[in-house]
This record gives structure tokens, C-alpha cells and sequence, in this order.
């Protein structure tokens, strides 16, 4: 059998407004629980939403950077349903007129690159947070009621699990560079349901979708489709009669597990938000919002590739976290060797700072010191191996550059007298090493450059020491 699978993502990205999305609390993670609350989204009697209007800025500008079409008119809705976490028994978001609709998203895998559909993105709210204690208690935490939100609906464009993390990947990097959200998946800021299904080729025939909820990292994205994609088939292989379900992603055995099933069509009776009016916004206010955008991540690279002259590989991994170029671009204007920086930046710094998997990239000693280090390195002061060294311990000890040469005493030695005594020191020391050469075995030559490194504790110039030996034993 020959299988086509087919993914939808439904994504639910908090922003980071400095107040919740229809009144004036804080919204911030975390928390004393029910500290962050007020009568609007404890919903008591007689209290009014508001809408904040920076939420209306976030969701234009995210609507832009995804290519998606923004409505002059749209509107919010209630969407009822009963849960504890839900203080008025609805939700405030957008049903059939939400912001924005019709957009894209480029990712590329591989050498490939491929346009992924967006139906819409709608403004809403947060509902607040079960904790269950070990007692068997259920309490709840409204701090995060009214958070704003937007949803990202996908279409079901995607046909791997690759593909969805590179999306997800591809999106967060969007969001965080825009300023709008900071996408932490560990604190809920970034919640991703899947929805896959799979169909057989030759008959045309589909299973039913399921989705995929509770999964707290891309990782888990990807291998909850790859888990999925083979259950699927098993159920057409076997032609098992599975409706559509609600599974939720078991990080400890690597399996999804079945949540509930869909035996009814869910009814939320959305109903017009009376409290709140139209959302209008004419072409002039959308111009006005999009004026304040920061460079989008693709933009960014193609001007590292231009401004700094840095390959496609170095300028992409330089643009995929916005606080990683702006350390880049920040050291550039002190040192413009820009090809050394992306060099020590890439393998010497992301080998001690591992962003991928949200680490702060925030540095134990001042953006200067590596500067300095940069600039010994590039003067010849202290040779590569040394700047390793130096880079280990600013690391592990937060001292300054010039201070850690010092005290390690690994001031190159560019004398070209002193290191012609050790040169020759070496070669009457080796002499079936100078025949080695003579006979035209190269390695002859590095075991040499290696003795007088060697003899010199690493100091010597390697450029001047291959100049003086090779002019000696050529002769």
C-alpha cells in the first residue's frame, strides 16, 4: 500500500501584552495563585470587558508576517461550554469573522522548501489553570484567565512530522522576533494540537483524524505524527473501524494515549459577544501598526549574507533566535572580521549555550571580554588553541580575558629569533624526521611543527614556526 498523510496543527500562542486581553491585570507567568485577578475576568456580576488594544497591534502584525489576509471588520463570540477553569461558563474569542484569514508560512526541510496554508488567525482569551494535589483535590488558579491569545489553525498541508517542527520552529522564530510572544513551551505560552489522519493511495480511502493534545515540545510534535502515522496504517492494514478520537502524548513511554472519543459533534453555541463592539480597523490603522514591525527572521538572514558576507548556512543559524543575532550583530560593530565571529560564535559559544532547546542565551561574563578575546586572537597576541582555553575558563570562572592570558601565561611568542632557536633545538633532536621530509613524506613536517609547539608550551607562532622549518629543510 502507498500512504499520503495529512497534518493540521491548531496553535494557541499567548502574547506578551503588558495586561490581559479585556482588563487591566497583570499578565505575566506564574504567580501567586488568584493574585492576578479582578471582577472582569472572575467574571462577576456587572463587570466589563475592554479590549486591549495592543493585542489588536500583535495579532495585525503576526497576521502580516504570516502572509495572511487582515479584515477591516471583524468580531468577537462566545463560545460556551462548562469547566471549572472557565469562570462565565464561555469563552471570549472569534468564530465566523476573526481577524485574519488565508495566509502562508514557507518552511524548508531538507532542500526543500514548501508553503504551508493558514486558514485563520483569531483573537481570544485564556481560560485559568486545574492543579490536582495528591489528596485528589482539584484546585484552580485564575491567574491565567483572560491572558490574551491568538489561535493559529493550519491547514492540513503538512505530510510528516518533520514538517510540522520545522513549522513550529519556523513560527516561533516569527513570534519572538516580532516581540509579540515568547513562545516557551515548558510555561504554556505555546500550545500545539495536532490533527493527522492518513489515506491510502489506491482505494482513496481515509482514516479518521485524530488529535493530539498535551505535547510540550517540538520534539514531541514530531514523533507524536511518526507514532500516529503508524498506528494509522496498522488500522487500514487491519481495516479497523476507528472514529475519531482525542489522544493525548506520553513523553516517558513515547506512545500517544486515547484521551476520549468523538461519538458526537462538539455544539459550543457560539453567540455574538454583546459586551464588546466590532472590531473595525481601516487600512490607514493597519499601515500605522505595521510601520513599528522589526525585521522578520528571513529578512534578517538575507542581510547577514549581504552586510556581513556570511555563507546561507552561517546566516541561518545566526537568524534562528533573535537574541543570538542580536549578540552577533552587537559584537560586528566592535569587530568586523565578521567571518572569525560567526566562526567562534557558531562552534565555540553555541557548544556551551544550547538554544534549541530554550536555553537563555545570556553569557557569564561581559559581551566586551569576548571581544578582547577576539581581538588577541586575531593579533596573533594568543594563538587558537590558547583562545579555547581562555574562552573554557571566562566560562567557568566569568574572568576577564586579558586577566585569564595572564595567569595562564599564554602570550604567543612571535620572536622570530627565539622560535628559530627552538626550530633548531627540534631538528638536531630529529634527525630521521629531516630525512622523513627529504624522502617526500609530508607528515614529517607536522610531527616537526608539533615538537617545536611542543617544546615551546603552545606559545610558538605556528605561522612563523612552519616558515622557518620549511625554509630549513628545504635547503
Amino acid at each position: 500500500m502507498s500512504y499520503e498523510t495529512i497534518v493540521g496543527l491548531e496553535i494557541h500562542v499567548e502574547l506578551s501584552t503588558k495586561t490581559k486581553a479585556f482588563c487591566s491585570c497583570e499578565n505575566s507567568f506564574g504567580g501567586e495563585p488568584n493574585t492576578r485577578v479582578c471582577p472582569v475576568c472572575l467574571a462577576l456580576p456587572g463587570a466589563m470587558p475592554v479590549l486591549n488594544r495592543n493585542v489588536l497591534n500583535y495579532a495585525v502584525m503576526a497576521s502580516n508576517a504570516l502572509n495572511c489576509k487582515i479584515n477591516n471588520k471583524s468580531k468577537f463570540d462566545r463560545k460556551n461550554y462548562f469547566y471549572p477553569d472557565l469562570t462565565k461558563g464561555f469563552q471570549i474569542t472569534q468564530n465566523d469573522k476573526p481577524i485574519c484569514e488565508n495566509g502562508y508560512l514557507e518552511i524548508e526541510v531538507g532542500d526543500q522548501k514548501k508553503k504551508i496554508g493558514i486558514f485563520r488567525i483569531q483573537m481570544e482569551e485564556d481560560t485559568g489553570k486545574s492543579l490536582h494535589t495528591e489528596e485528589g483535590e482539584t484546585l484552580m488558579d485564575y491567574n491565567r484567565c483572560g491572558v490574551p491569545l491568538i489561535e493559529i489553525v493550519t491547514k492540513p498541508d503538512m505530510s510528516s512530522g518533520q514538517e510540522a517542527r520545522a513549522f513550529l520552529e519556523k513560527l516561533k522564530n516569527t513570534l519572538t522576533f516580532l516581540g509579540i510572544s515568547d513562545c516557551k513551551m515548558e510555561e504554556g505560552s505555546l500550545r500545539c494540537d495536532v490533527n493527522v489522519n492518513i489515506k491510502d493511495k489506491e482505494s482513496g480511502k481515509k482514516t479518521a483524524v485524530t488529535e493530539v493534545k498535551n505535547i510540550n515540545s517540538f520534539r514531541g510534535v514530531e514523533k507524536a505524527i511518526d507514532f500516529e502515522v503508524q498506528r494509522h496504517k496498522k488500522i487500514l492494514e487491519e481495516n479497523i473501524d476507528e472514529i475519531r478520537t482525542t489522544r493525548r502524548w506520553d513523553d516517558a513511554k513515547n506512545e500517544t494515549i486515547l484521551m476520549r472519543v468523538k461519538y458526537t459533534v462538539s455544539d459550543y453555541r457560539f453567540a455574538p459577544e454583546g459586551d464588546l463592539p466590532p472590531v473595525v480597523i481601516s487600512d490607514d490603522d493597519i499601515k500605522e501598526i505595521l510601520s513599528h514591525m522589526p525585521e522578520l527572521p528571513d529578512a534578517k538572514k538575507e542581510r547577514f549574507k549581504k552586510e556581513y558576507n556570511l555563507n546561507e548556512y552561517d546566516s541561518n543559524i545566526l537568524t534562528s533566535s533573535k537574541e543570538l543575532s542580536e549578540f552577533f550583530e552587537k559584537i560586528a560593530k566592535e569587530f568586523d572580521d565578521y567571518n572569525m565571529l560567526s566562526n567562534w560564535t557558531l562552534t565555540e559559544i553555541l557548544r556551551r549555550i544550547d538554544i534549541e532547546n530554550n536555553e537563555k542565551f545570556e553569557l557569564p561574563f561581559e559581551d566586551k571580554e569576548f571581544i578582547e578575546l577576539l581581538k588577541a586572537i586575531k593579533s596573533n597576541k594568543i594563538n587558537n588553541n590558547a583562545g579555547k582555553k581562555v574562552l573554557r575558563e571566562m566560562f567557568e570562572t566569568g574572568k576577564k580575558c586579558n586577566e585569564i592570558i595572564e595567569d595562564l601565561g599564554l602570550v604567543q611568542i612571535s620572536d622570530s629569533g627565539q622560535i628559530e632557536k627552538i626550530v633548531d633545538k627540534v631538528l638536531s633532536s630529529n634527525p630521521q624526521s629531516i630525512e622523513d621530509f627529504k624522502n617526500g613524506k609530508n607528515r614529517a613536517l607536522g610531527f616537526l611543527v608539533g615538537q617545536v609547539m611542543k617544546e615551546s608550551h603552545g606559545k610558538a607562532n605556528p605561522q612563523i614556526v612552519n616558515k622557518l622549518l620549511n625554509e630549513k629543510l628545504n635547503k
